[in-house]
């Protein structure tokens, strides 16, 4: 007799993360991540109240590789 095993999908998880954690994995103050959101250049705050935002960290972490691999490509450029 053979037993099947049966599994849930997988969920990735993600936790949000506040202002002062953007802060400090970016490298940029609070100004210039506003002003990049108004700009379309940064990833919007999820609203947890009223006066309350947080960013999906994955969100956030995706934001800082995609320039990493944006000056990586600007650097394989200058150095041909």
């Amino acid at each position: 007799m053979q037993l099947v095993h049966q599994s849930r999908p997988v969920v990735p998880r993600d936790r949000l993360i506040r202002l002062p954690d953007v802060e400090s994995t970016t490298g940029c103050k609070k100004s210039t991540i506003y002003l990049m959101i108004g700009e379309g250049r940064f990833p919007k705050p999820v609203r947890l109240s009223a006066r309350h935002v947080a960013w999906p960290e994955s969100a956030v972490l995706q934001w800082v590789q995609d320039r990493i691999a944006a000056a990586g490509a600007a650097g394989s450029e200058v150095s041909q």
